[in-house]
């Protein structure tokens, strides 16, 4: 609460600051402001964002968009307000609820699957609300390939990335601390218990990727995850349906047939 009302203090609304070159006609500067009102834990996005003139000399602004984008508002800030470093958080994980209803930054037509990490499958931990990761399944060619009539059964073993841009959007049960996005202190919150490496990540996904993910889960020896690059990120989160899995109602079930046509194991064998 108290990090709320210091970052509420710190709203300056354009309208008071912009025009005939800021207060006391001094100079001015391009600063990021609020394109839109936006919700409190909402992550921010292109859209939410412009920037105007105001005067020079404020601190713990943004003069650049592409610094605020997915970072986290731990307040409710309001359409037209110069956005602060004390304002946001990079990690969702204890933003404070409060009296706001707790809900996920999904896109119309996606879910969120939750699924098993740990340091070896996830990257020694260093995965985070906002990453990037791809998805690598292990197994066996005919645990992975429906058997061809009178054709011998591969027992060789396979690897193959069969997801790309999986986007991370809740840790658990584990979270670091909140860290300021102007990169100060911690704020609030305590240590895990477990030193901080989480054992499971939530994923934004289609309904059909989240059948194919379980499947995968299901039936291969293992999966495993590599964490993109921050400049191989999309350039922003879906904001629409997928057309090729437009809704939950699109996804019919996968059975080893489905995953052949779509990922070829039989081809690696």
């Amino acid at each position: 609460m108290l990090l709320a009302l210091l970052a509420a203090g710190g709203v300056y609304l354009v309208g008071s600051l912009g025009g005939g070159g800021g207060i006391g006609g001094g100079s001015t500067t391009d600063i990021v402001v609020a394109k839109q009102s936006i919700p409190f834990r909402h992550q921010i996005t292109v859209d939410d964002l412009t920037t105007a003139k105001v005067s020079s000399g404020l601190v713990n602004t943004y003069t650049k968009q592409g610094d605020v984008v997915g970072k986290i508002a731990e307040i409710q800030i309001t359409k037209g307000s110069i956005i602060t470093s004390d304002m946001l958080a990079i990690d969702i994980g204890l933003v404070s609820a409060g009296s706001a209803p707790a809900y996920l930054p999904l896109a119309s037509g996606y879910v969120a699957l939750t699924i098993p990490t740990g340091e070896q499958v996830g990257v020694a931990g260093h995965i985070t609300l906002g990453d990037y990761i791809t998805v690598i399944a292990s197994g066996s060619v005919s645990a992975l390939s429906p058997p061809k009539k009178g054709a011998t059964v591969s027992a060789g073993n396979v690897s193959k990335t069969v997801f790309i841009n999986v986007r991370i959007i809740g840790l658990g049960p584990a979270t670091a601390n909140v860290q300021p996005a102007g990169g100060a202190a911690s704020v609030g919150g305590t240590q895990p218990a477990n030193g901080g490496l989480t054992s499971s990540l939530t994923i934004e996904v289609t309904q059909c990727d989240a059948e194919f993910f379980t499947w995968f889960l299901n039936n291969t020896q293992g999966m495993k995850y590599t964490l993109e690059s921050f400049a191989d990120y999309l350039k922003a989160p879906p904001s629409a349906p997928d057309p090729t899995c437009a809704d939950v109602l699109a996804a019919h079930g996968v059975s080893v047939k489905q995953i052949e046509a779509r990922y070829h194991f039989s081809l690696l064998g």
